[in-house]
């Protein structure tokens, strides 16, 4: 993968987190930062860079949509459907990077979703797995490498499109 692709990669997986309130808006315009540096350009990638870390709670909400349109990128409305899996990708990309533990990301998972989530269903169970080792026949490096499994699993699925936005009348 090239920077370029890492770096949209990396932009979207910030806008999905962020649409489900998992990451701080300043971190989507760092995400947008380092996607400038490593060669994406557009107007509106450019003015979601510039916001301080005090106009990104006002203002990402607002410019984030359009920037990552015109990178040929998709916003996920808060709290869709979509935007759940894309969420749940975007951790299990973090997982595979080293970026969160195994534990970590079952735990987040399952705050986001619970077991509603059919994507992630597993990852919930693997989550109350870790509750109950001491009362079972299984260890935290068995549980750790079924959730590398699910990691791997979901950050290989296709990326989820956005549901549409428009009603039909």
């Amino acid at each position: 993968m090239t920077s370029t692709e890492s770096a949209a990669t990396a932009l979207q997986d910030h806008a999905a987190l962020w649409s489900m309130g998992e990451i701080r808006a300043h971190d989507v315009v760092s995400a947008a930062c380092d996607a400038l540096v490593a060669g994406l350009d557009s107007p509106g990638l450019r003015t979601l860079a510039a916001c301080t870390r005090a106009e990104a709670d006002y203002d990402v909400h607002e410019l984030l949509p359009d920037a990552l349109d015109e990178l040929g990128l998709t916003f996920y409305p808060v709290a869709s459907d979509a935007g759940q899996e894309a969420a749940a990708q975007a951790l299990a990309r973090r997982v595979l990077a080293g970026e969160l533990t195994a534990r970590e990301f079952t735990s987040r998972i399952h705050q986001l979703f619970g077991h509603e989530l059919p994507l992630t269903e597993r990852l919930a169970e693997l989550d109350d797995e870790y509750d109950v080792l001491e009362y079972g026949d299984r260890t935290a490096t068995q549980v750790d490498a079924e959730v590398t499994t699910e990691a791997r699993r979901l950050a290989a699925r296709p990326r989820v499109s956005a549901e549409p936005t428009d009603t039909p009348s």
